[in-house]
C-alpha cells in the first residue's frame, strides 16, 4: 500500500479531487479515506495538494517528486 495514512484530515476534499486514479474517497464523516490502495500510482498529487499535510506515503514506495518547469 503506497499511501500509509491520512491523519489530521480536515475534510476539504482536495486529495479526492487531485487523485487521477480515484483512490481516495470521503467517508460518511467527511474525512478522506484510502479506498483502493492497490490502484495508487504514487503520483504524490494528493500529498502535494493537501493544505494540512495529512497524507503520508510509505518510504519504500515513495519516489522522488519530479516537477516540470516547462
Amino acid at each position: 500500500m503506497p499511501i500509509s495514512s491520512i491523519n489530521g484530515c480536515i475534510g476539504c476534499g482536495e486529495c479526492v479531487k487531485s487523485c487521477p486514479t480515484d483512490v481516495i474517497r470521503l467517508n460518511s464523516k467527511g474525512k478522506a479515506e484510502i479506498k483502493y490502495p492497490d490502484d495508487c500510482q504514487i503520483c504524490h498529487l494528493c500529498r502535494l495538494n493537501c493544505p494540512v499535510d495529512a497524507i503520508t506515503i510509505t518510504p519504500e514506495k515513495s519516489i522522488p517528486v519530479i516537477v516540470s518547469w516547462g
